[in-house]
């Protein structure tokens, strides 16, 4: 018969850095480690007619979410290899191509954006660019593939470009398209320095947030030049995209354990003790492998004990009962003291008692002092001892009005004639086995008995320990005398001459021809004599 007992425990809690990144998240998440931890307890029990198993199968689930905020690098960089040739690169060496007029100036004409190349925005029309932006005369596009990058759950796109607006009526702008295939993801637009602003040479930086995923971005830089004399300049482009990895793994460890019960005197069941034993001096260890084996839990063994030392505790344990045995015997003293005191009162009273039931029945005093003339007082005294001396036999008691009356010679009479009554010859009785030798037994010596308690004293558990064992083996070594087992050995010399060098010859046998002569023929001259002792004597 089985029964399945089911529990579940849900444990969950969080590293400092906690990963908050749901999947539709905008922008960048925290980044962090969470962790989910469930425990699933399947408990089975198995009766059986002497007990029942325990089979605890304990099931941990473990889900760490890891999220991180990987950075692609300015992907703009012709090193980068996200854009296909060096026209796209974010130096602004050549022109990307767009709407409207514009030219790519170098050395002054760049002014504060240094001698190299830069592109200046000419167009002063005022029009919506392609990317659905308006206030345009001119602008730059750039498209740059990222379907390497495998966004997948949102993210930041940062921008950084420098700029010099040499007039302050112009204006210049930055946008920034996502897009998932042919699907836009995000758009967003920053007007970097707006017309009426003497905004000079700035450096600006900025971003945008995203959700989901992206395979590619458009860049589009654009503006006005209102006065059609020095057109706002840029260079040195820079985009970074920062995205989501969420990472999520599952473990899960099974652990089996198995524990057997017997019944107990009652209905109620109890744990045997060898189980509690090995439960509570060992611990369970969980192996790379899944497996689990029990490691004891002793401590190393005091290396402080020795022969010398557990010699000297049984000589005390030896001398304790001798002082023992002193307090006891002045116990035993004193009670006998007692006990004599209290035999003097009683034999004080008895006569006293006997007197006064004489006393009681006759009335007349000088009946009194006859009865009292015979003087029972030593015989009472005298059967009284013998009472105590003897007190498996139950004395008889006469009435004392004959103990009175009888004379002392009556007794010693009849005690002649019986003894003249009996046979010279009559055996005594016999021993009844009374005296009959019984085996002795060999009584424990001291070293025994204090062996006995040093391991009484270490208990049922305690003999497990490391240090206990150790004391018992030299507990044993104690008893045995193998102290000076060795002391009275001597070495034994080998008999000179008993080992030759002469070698044996191989396949060969010798005769002895002396020895067969005295074998056979001594043994048939033996037969011989004795056949012919038979017929000689026929």
């Amino acid at each position: 018969m089985l029964y399945w007992v089911w529990l579940c425990i849900l444990v969950s809690w969080h590293s400092p850095l906690r990963a908050e990144c749901p999947v539709t998240a905008t922008g960048l998440c925290t980044p962090g480690v969470e962790e989910t931890i469930v425990i699933d307890e399947v408990e089975t029990i198995e009766y059986e007619a002497d007990g029942y198993t325990v089979t605890t199968e304990t099931t941990t689930t473990t889900t760490t979410v890891t999220t991180t905020n990987p950075d692609s690098g300015d992907i703009l960089d012709g090193d980068a290899g996200y854009v296909s040739s060096s026209k796209y690169e974010g130096d602004m060496d050549l022109d990307w191509g767009g709407q409207g007029p514009a030219t790519m100036p170098s050395g002054s004409g760049c002014y504060n954006l240094g001698t190299d190349k830069c592109a200046q925005i000419t167009g002063s029309g005022n029009s919506t660019s392609t990317m659905g932006v308006s206030g345009m005369g001119t602008t730059f596009i750039n498209t740059v593939d990222i379907s390497d990058l495998d966004i997948e759950n949102g993210g930041r796109t940062n921008y950084s470009i420098k700029v010099d607006k040499r007039d302050s009526q112009d204006r210049i702008y930055m946008h920034i398209t996502g897009k998932n295939g042919n699907t836009s993801v995000f758009s967003g637009t920053d007007i970097l320095s707006e017309s009426g602003v003497a905004s000079g040479y700035q450096t600006y930086e900025n971003g945008f947030d995203f959700a989901g995923t992206i395979t590619k971005l458009i860049i589009e830089v654009g503006g006005r030049d209102i006065n059609l004399a020095i057109g706002p300049l840029f260079d040195d482009i820079q985009i970074n995209v920062l995205y989501n990895v969420v990472s999520t793994i599952v473990t899960e460890h099974i652990l089996s354990v198995e524990m057997w019960i017997a019944y107990g005197g009652s209905t109620e069941t109890e744990v045997i003790d060898i189980v509690e034993n090995i439960f509570e001096h060992n611990d369970v260890i969980d192996s790379s492998t899944d497996d689990f084996y029990f490691e004891p839990e002793f401590d190393e063994p005091n290396m402080d004990i020795s022969y010398e030392t557990v010699e000297m505790e049984m000589d005390f344990e030896i001398e304790m009962p001798e002082m023992e045995m002193a307090d006891i015997e002045m116990e035993m003293e004193l009670e006998m003291e007692i006990k004599e005191i209290q035999l003097d009162e009683l034999e004080i009273e008895m006569p006293e008692m006997e007197m006064a039931e004489l006393e009681m029945p006759e009335p007349e005093m000088e009946e009194v002092e006859m009865e009292i003339e015979t003087e029972p007082e030593p015989e009472a005294e005298m059967e009284i001892k013998e009472v105590q001396n003897e007190p498996t036999k139950e004395p008889t008691k006469e009435p004392q009005e004959d103990m009175a009356e009888k004379p002392e010679n009556e007794e010693s009479v009849s005690e002649a004639e019986t003894d003249e009554d009996q046979p010279e010859d009559m055996e005594e009785p016999e021993d009844k086995g009374e005296n009959k030798e019984k085996p002795v037994k060999k009584p424990e010596s001291k070293k025994e008995k204090a062996a006995k308690k040093i391991v009484k004293k270490m208990g049922d558990k305690g003999r497990y320990d490391s240090t206990n064992q150790l004391k018992t083996l030299i507990v044993m070594q104690v008893l045995g005398d193998t102290k000076t087992f060795f002391d009275s050995q001597r070495i034994l010399n080998d008999r000179e001459g008993f080992f030759t060098d002469y070698m044996l010859p191989d396949t060969q046998i010798t005769n002895n021809n002396l020895a067969q002569y005295y074998l056979f023929a001594g043994s048939e001259g033996l037969i011989n004599e004795m056949i012919d002792s038979q017929w000689q004597q026929k």
